[in-house]
């Protein structure tokens, strides 16, 4: 069956929430999806937000990063990623995951968020209530404040993918 080019319902997880409003202002999009994200301020760089918004991280991630000779955060204390990133998962799938942890380039942080304002598409957020990374009041509050969006709370941290992937699942099968 080949389904409408504008059925499409777009995911966007932690940084990943300012890609997504980037795709649906170049394509038709039916719905985002912002999962445990950072959520865009027009005119600004995450940068930016993070000083002028400093209860949207738990900042005590930042221990556990260090910038390389590339100018990229590079998680070095493991513990750290797994408690802020990993906290409910289970050892393998934790292991596993932060086996597959990759540097992220600090300059795409640093850039303006491009539009003149988020896209007309309807959104919602997805607040994993014990998130780590991503503050679950912020989460709360720009999702009504900015996005105009419907929230949707989940139990557990910031992967909900990888320590919940069913409940996960039901939540967005019944945004579709």
């Amino acid at each position: 069956m080949d389904l409408p080019c504008d059925d499409v319902v777009l995911v966007g997880h932690s940084l990943g929430g300012h890609t997504i409003p980037l795709v649906a202002a170049r394509r038709p999009i039916r719905h985002l999806v912002y999962l445990c994200s950072v959520v865009p301020r027009i005119g600004s760089s995450v940068m930016d937000q993070a000083a002028d918004e400093p209860d949207m991280w738990n900042l005590g991630f930042i221990q556990g990063l260090t910038v390389d000779e590339h100018d990229r955060q590079v998680w070095v204390d493991l513990e750290v990623a797994r408690r802020h990133l990993l906290a409910d998962c289970d050892d393998t799938t934790a292991t596993a995951a932060i086996g597959r942890l990759r540097p992220q380039a600090d300059h795409p942080m640093a850039q303006t968020f491009p539009p003149a304002e988020l896209p007309a598409v309807g959104c919602t957020y997805i607040v994993c209530t014990d998130d780590q990374m991503i503050n679950p009041e912020w989460s709360r509050r720009v999702a009504r404040d900015r996005l105009g969006a419907g929230v949707v709370e989940l139990p557990g941290s910031h992967s909900p993918f990888l320590s919940r992937p069913q409940a996960l699942a039901e939540v967005l099968l019944d945004l579709v």
